[in-house]
């Protein structure tokens, strides 16, 4: 009896290291690229993502006008995470059409420092007096539709609004000091910014720019033409439209899907 039970817990054990050693074998490293807006929900998702699948997902969080190069140019990442306009990105062949994916979408908002009052920013109009009555605002630098996307959504709102040559004048960056520092050591008064990207307790959010001069980014995913692990791809997609996916996109101030 005992001989037949010690045979049994053996052919277990055995069973169970072939189980891991299979799991350890199929466990692919999966890449993945976004723009910065995405870094916030990411982190909440890595290690979740990571227990279910058995997968390790390796990211590079870039800004939305460099992340979008990186794609057209065919850099090897197995999901790219892009903003619109991406006419280019499914024309240069370097993602499979079909695999487009919502992912969520993010606003731009106005942050003051905490306990400050908040500005009226109700409408276009409201905002417009804001800008033009700011003595010293910042956010993130849009570098001419290469940069942040972020800053390149603000500065279409300018433009919209007529102002954009009278703002500028006003924008403070400082080198390695990050923007929302600015406004919490009174470098400034305004910052505006993704409202994913607000992260700092000594700010308030006033509240998101009207839609009529600011529709919200959207964040979009695709298979890569070039993955060499296509299913551990897709795998990924669907967790980052699924279910654990739409929570951290709203812990993180996002509203999953389109």
């Amino acid at each position: 009896m005992n001989k037949l039970i010690s045979a049994a817990v053996t052919a277990a054990v055995v069973a169970c290291g072939v189980a891991v050693a299979a799991q350890a074998v199929s466990a692919e490293e999966v890449t993945l690229v976004a723009p910065g807006g995405f870094r916030c929900p990411l982190d909440k998702m890595k290690a979740g993502y990571e227990s279910k699948t058995g997968n390790t997902l390796k990211a590079t969080i870039g800004s939305g006008g460099g992340t979008h190069k990186q794609v057209v140019a065919g850099a090897a990442f197995d999901v790219p995470v892009v903003q619109p306009p991406y006419e280019d990105v499914i024309d240069s062949g370097n993602v499979v059409t079909s695999s487009e994916t919502p992912l969520a979408t993010v606003a731009i908002v106005v942050v003051v420092k905490k306990g400050a009052p908040k500005p009226d920013i109700s409408s276009a109009d409201a905002v417009k007096k804001l800008l033009l009555n700011a003595k010293a605002l910042s956010y993130p630098d849009g570098a001419g539709g290469n940069g942040g996307a972020a800053g390149v959504s603000f500065d279409n709102t300018q433009k919209q609004l007529g102002i954009y040559d009278q703002v500028q004048p006003k924008v403070k960056r400082v080198q390695g000091k990050p923007l929302l520092k600015l406004l919490t050591d009174g470098d400034i008064g305004v910052a505006i910014t993704f409202s994913s990207e607000v992260n700092d307790p000594g700010v308030d959010v006033v509240g998101p720019l009207p839609r009529s001069i600011s529709t919200p980014t959207a964040l979009v995913g695709f298979v890569s033409s070039h993955t060499q692990h296509p299913e551990a791809a897709k795998a990924l997609l669907a967790y980052l439209s699924g279910a654990d996916a739409a929570a951290a996109y709203r812990a993180c101030a996002m509203t999953p899907g389109k």
